[in-house]
């Protein structure tokens, strides 16, 4: 069954295949070039979502499955978690996953490497910052890391749970906390499966207030990453400049709603939130001052012989890694990876106007951290542009019930990366399931394989140019 971001068609029309030949099928595309977007478990069948970035086309295929299957996973590495987690979640074993622990749970055994003067370094799960639990498992050989295995799950918070049996009046609060920092990129993915479901029609003056928004949110985490990055190598101008950048570009999106993470502003249906001629006139304004001290702060960086010294070559990823592990979002774009759904899936605002993708080739911290430079100039660009052109006209339209036994899979490029949510509806229109990808998800064993071979000492540095999120990855 192929089909857009953020289309439903019927639950009938997915094909069951017997779970040799969903196995067989999964493997194909990925070979093939398309990857894996969602794997999950559901009414006694497998279901996977394949992207192809290249079409622009999502296929959904489904497999009947009983206790145990074949595993994907020695073949296909970016099956790795999703595996994990179907087993974790409702005990149908993968047979051969080479590594079947829980996902969720940091309380199973560890991998372990063998040999003279190899030792074990165990962070966390409790950690200095003021930020949630995770376990990371370095084995060693001196200074160098062989291996490191991450561990998450300790506030593993039932979210995705709470969905089922929606959409109610929580429903919508769930999805701006799915992961905080997120609260655009996910209620955004939200609103576009139920608007897909109800077949509601969103005016084009909501569609331009929400790709703003969405790109505000890119660019207040993107700066403070930058900031955090230059912190963790001891450079203070640009870390003390971005810091109150970030909160400028926050407070614009406080000035559009009332809330700086922008919370209250998408609803199905559109938005929430108006803006008069002198508010947008100050959000340009606003714009243009971000934009010059950004260029500013940041540009200090590449002159720094320092902090080149440190960002170049730490944390390295091939572009065949990227591609293997199907990483999505600014880790793969650094690699060389052209994904974007932006680009390659898109919808709303995004489907009249261009945000050119922004790659480096090094795949290491300084691709990570110049990629994030290059898309907050072209997010300023689209949101001062969209702000000079918005169309006229009513911002929502009345959503209607979704429709009864279908599917829709929606996309966002969240400033993390691809955000992908699955929504199948039962016979009365509720949601049967609901599944929640994060771009976290995809990306964590990017990290730890980023960090083979490299020093210990590195790993904060690494593990801020990736900036994953817990709560995201734990629903």
């Amino acid at each position: 069954m192929k089909m857009r971001n953020a289309q439903s068609v019927p639950l009938s029309e997915i094909p069951r295949l017997a779970i040799g030949e969903f196995r067989v099928e999964v493997l194909r595309a990925v070979r093939e070039g398309e990857r894996l977007c969602a794997f999950f478990h559901h009414g006694g069948r497998l279901w996977a979502v394949l992207a192809c970035d290249e079409s622009g086309l999502l296929r959904l295929v489904s497999g009947e499955v009983q206790d145990s299957y074949a595993a994907l996973t020695p073949e296909c590495p970016q099956a790795h978690w999703f595996e994990r987690e179907v087993c974790e979640e409702s005990g149908i074993r993968p047979e051969g996953h080479p590594w079947l622990r829980p996902i969720r749970s940091g309380y199973a055994d560890f991998y372990r490497v063998e040999g003279d003067e190899v030792h074990e370094v165990a962070v966390g799960p409790v950690h200095a910052g003021v930020i949630e639990p995770g376990h990371f498992r370095f084995q060693c050989h001196g200074e160098d890391v062989l291996h490191l295995e991450i561990a998450l799950g300790y506030q593993r918070r039932g979210a995705q749970a709470l969905i089922q049996g929606g959409p109610d009046r929580r429903t919508v609060h769930v999805m701006e906390t799915l992961a905080g920092d997120t609260s655009i990129g996910h209620v955004l993915a939200y609103a576009q499966a139920m608007e897909s479901l109800s077949g509601t029609r969103v005016p084009a003056r909501a569609l331009a207030w929400r790709g703003v928004a969405l790109e505000l949110e890119r660019l207040a985490n993107h700066c403070g990453d930058l900031g955090a990055l230059a912190n963790d190598v001891g450079y203070l101008p640009t870390a003390s400049f971005c810091g109150r950048l970030r909160g400028d570009f926050l407070n614009m999106t406080a000035l559009l709603c009332g809330s700086r993470f922008g919370r209250g502003l998408v609803r199905p249906g559109g938005v929430r939130f108006d803006a008069e001629p002198g508010r947008i006139e100050d959000l340009l304004r606003r714009l243009e001052a971000a934009a010059r001290d950004s260029a500013s702060a940041v540009g200090l960086l590449w002159k720094s012989n320092s902090v080149m010294g440190r960002f170049e070559d730490t944390g390295k990823l091939s572009r065949e890694d990227c591609l293997a592990l199907g990483l999505v979002g600014p880790a793969a774009r650094a690699c060389g990876v052209e994904r974007d759904v932006r680009h390659d899936f898109p919808h709303g605002i995004y489907s009249y106007a261009q945000v050119p993708v922004s790659t480096a080739q090094t795949g290491d911290v300084l691709g990570r951290a110049f990629v994030r430079w290059l898309e907050m100039q072209r997010s300023l660009a689209f949101a001062k542009e969209t702000l000079e052109h918005l169309p006229t006209g009513s911002i929502a339209a009345a959503p209607a019930p979704c429709a009864p036994e279908r599917i829709c899979v929606s996309l966002v490029e969240g400033w993390r990366g691809e955000i992908c949510h699955v929504a199948l509806t039962d016979g009365a229109g509720r949601f049967a399931r609901y599944q929640v990808v994060d771009a976290s998800f995809h990306n964590w064993f990017g990290l730890a394989h980023a960090m083979r071979g490299q020093q210990i000492s590195d790993f904060p540095l690494c593990n801020k140019s990736f900036n994953l999120s817990y709560c995201g990855h734990d629903l």
